[in-house]
């Protein structure tokens, strides 16, 4: 499967993407209505009703089977990003179901129940561990940085951030530096263990975007000092 990004990056417009499929491959698309072109056989795509557990994450009702030879460009919404992932033998990442836009024939999903507290603060109660050989798609916010975890070391990343993490990482809710800075901070993991994090570094913009609007001193000052007053002072 080969994919090319096209971007217009003198328009915030988003991105298209263009899938090319050879003779033989499968690429099974979770958003079907984002497809805008397709080249090929007619007979080429097939819409299916995804199974419950997929209505249910994915809140969807149909994804489509595109089978090859045949292309087709799917357009992606301003300001996410595509990122094609090729599985490794043994990789042990747990994802948020949500984030998937398409998978390649070969992969197979199993879901981890995850434990009260991480229910808590991820909102989701279930993560998604995808092994075989292939491909997935995982949409984000913003681009995807990787951040390599360390035994003993800490990595604090922010909780809303992380799109994928290892299974086997050790993870705690935290917050890190000094008051002041744990007052106003979202919460975030604690992380230790072997292997990456995955993280969608445009999750915070709206935030960047809303403190550089025109707003009064005296209001930023206290939604800064203030504990929580980013939460009580809009």
């Amino acid at each position: 499967m080969d994919i090319q990004f096209e971007t217009d990056h003198a328009q915030v417009s988003g991105e298209a993407v263009t899938f090319r499929l050879g003779e033989g491959e499968t690429a099974h698309v979770l958003h079907p209505g984002q497809v805008i072109a397709y080249r090929g056989p007619a007979k080429g795509r097939v819409d299916r009703l995804m199974n419950v557990k997929g209505m249910y994450r994915k809140k969807k009702l149909i994804r489509a089977d595109f089978s090859g030879p045949c292309e087709f460009i799917a357009a992606l919404p301003a300001a996410y990003s595509l990122k094609p992932i090729t599985l490794d033998p043994g990789s042990d990442l747990l994802y948020d179901y949500r984030h998937l836009f398409h998978y390649s024939d070969g992969i197979a999903m199993q879901s981890r129940i995850l434990s009260v507290k991480n229910m808590f603060i991820t909102r989701d109660a279930i993560k998604m561990k995808f092994s075989g050989e292939g491909q997935i798609g995982i949409l984000t916010e913003g681009c995807v940085v990787e951040a390599a975890l360390h035994p003993v070391e800490p990595l604090y990343v922010q909780a809303g951030s992380v799109i994928a993490y290892p299974e086997n990482a050790r993870m705690e809710l935290s917050v890190y530096g000094n008051h002041l800075a744990s007052q106003h901070m979202n919460y975030h993991w604690k992380m230790t263990g072997q292997g990456s994090v995955l993280l969608q570094a445009g999750r915070e913009n709206r935030k960047l975007e809303e403190n550089l609007e025109d707003e009064g001193l005296f209001k930023r000052i206290l939604r800064e000092v203030i504990p929580f007053g980013g939460v009580f002072i809009k």
